[in-house]
């Protein structure tokens, strides 16, 4: 069975303060979940927040990391200082990343490769713009982006890898694909790994829904079979929302 993994992304929101204040807020609320829960933080709240985090079962996560060990890359942030502080997840290829900063398969597969190399575990995102759903190129976008993002990715690689199938038109629209669409959606990912890297890694590999997942559509969602988390955005930034995710099954 598949451990479920909810990982809130804060994007840039929160101060050292305010990041505080919520994961405060959301300790006691999740302390008997059920799901792995991670929260990814901005770079200047990673130290406050894995202080705040200790003892709970929250788990540190970075928003990015860059591709290279060190060396003259202005605002780049390398592994080994995530690892420093206590980082063990990190969003790579985030729809947002690709879209503003322009982030390719190719920086994706960079960054990843340096991830699994330096032992964090990369939430690598996946997904189709409105316009690219319209025309009906969800899976050849999605095809593409497996096939060059995980570029010589070797089978024992997805024991640490998580996939977040992020349709780009759902992101913090409030639009979200149907649970059957989503499930149906995250199953062929599912069968792009099955035909490139096998079906136990497939069978094992986690993927999260990342589309406007919120407390009151996450236990339609988690029912689905392809369905194994959520990758949050909004609702990560107030712990009773998130914790109300996380708790899906409660609800």
């Amino acid at each position: 069975m598949r451990k479920p993994i909810i990982a809130g992304n804060w994007k840039m929101n929160k101060t050292v303060k305010e990041a505080v204040e919520l994961i405060n807020e959301l300790k006691p609320l999740v302390a008997k979940s059920k799901p792995e829960v991670v929260v990814c933080v901005p770079y200047t709240d990673l130290w406050a927040v894995k202080e705040a985090i200790a003892g709970s079962k929250i788990k540190l996560g970075a928003e990015n990391v860059a591709w290279a060990d060190n060396g003259a890359f202005t605002g780049e942030i390398s592994a080994d200082m995530l690892l420093e502080i206590g980082v063990e997840y990190v969003i790579i290829g985030h729809s947002e990343r690709r879209q503003y900063f322009g982030e390719t398969d190719q920086s994706v597969n960079a960054r990843a490769k340096q991830a699994l190399k330096k032992g964090l575990k990369p939430i690598i995102c996946v997904g189709e713009t409105l316009t690219e759903r319209e025309k009906n190129k969800t899976k050849k976008v999605l095809k593409k982006q497996v096939v060059e993002g995980f570029k010589d990715f070797t089978a024992e690689d997805f024991a640490n890898i998580v996939i977040a199938y992020e349709p780009v038109w759902a992101i913090g629209t409030g639009k979200t694909a149907t649970a059957e669409d989503a499930n149906k959606t995250i199953g062929y990912i599912r069968s792009l790994v099955k035909k490139i890297w096998g079906s136990e890694v497939a069978k094992a590999l986690r993927i999260q829904y990342g589309g406007s997942m919120k407390p009151t559509n996450a236990k339609e969602l988690m029912a689905m079979r392809n369905i194994d988390g959520g990758l949050i955005g909004g609702a990560a930034l107030k712990a009773t929302d998130f914790a109300g995710i996380v708790n899906y099954k409660n609800n």
